[in-house]
């Protein structure tokens, strides 16, 4: 099994210009509804990618691993490779498309609540399609102001970012 190095365990900042950009917390996180993370998986098997059984059961198993309930599941396979499909849990859900002649995947992780875990289900999804490399931007959703207009924020690691550089982590899978 492989290992994953990830960024989710540094402090993130907020945007610059974001509406919450003078809002903290003690460590230095802001309260959300939800946390949403986009993932693009490059370098995966693609036999796996293409499985459109392997893919449900990989997903199924990293919503398990976010400690999410499941709901539903809805997979299909495209010809002549490919697929697409959603976990429903009942703390949103995950989602995949898959370009196996490309060896990429794209995933949505969508939790809300304090007792999931979304980046458990990040790994664990990364190191399942055997991708060696993995991109992700966090979102964090829900997020009220003042006048209980809700809006999100992007984070981004505060340690080595740029002003001006992209809201996303770099992460390897090795």
């Amino acid at each position: 099994m492989t290992s994953v190095r990830h960024c989710a365990d540094f402090p993130f900042e907020l945007e610059v210009g974001s509406p919450h950009s003078q809002l903290s917390q003690g460590d230095g996180w802001l309260k959300a509804l939800g946390t949403h993370i986009l993932v693009e998986l490059s370098d995966c098997n693609a036999q796996i990618l293409s499985d459109v059984d392997q893919v449900a059961n990989i997903l199924v198993a990293a919503a398990k691993a976010a400690n999410a309930e499941v709901l539903q599941t809805a997979f299909h396979r495209f010809a002549p490779q490919g697929v697409s499909g959603v976990v429903v849990i009942a703390e949103s859900h995950l989602s995949i498309h898959t370009w196996p002649e490309y060896g990429y995947a794209a995933m949505d992780i969508y939790t809300c609540g304090e007792h999931t875990q979304p980046w458990s289900a990040c790994r664990f999804a990364a190191s399942e399609f055997q991708a060696k490399q993995m991109l992700t931007t966090e979102v964090r959703r829900g997020m009220p102001d003042e006048d209980g207009v809700y809006s999100h924020v992007v984070g981004r690691r505060s340690a080595g970012v740029q002003h001006g550089a992209k809201n996303r982590k770099l992460s390897v899978v090795r």
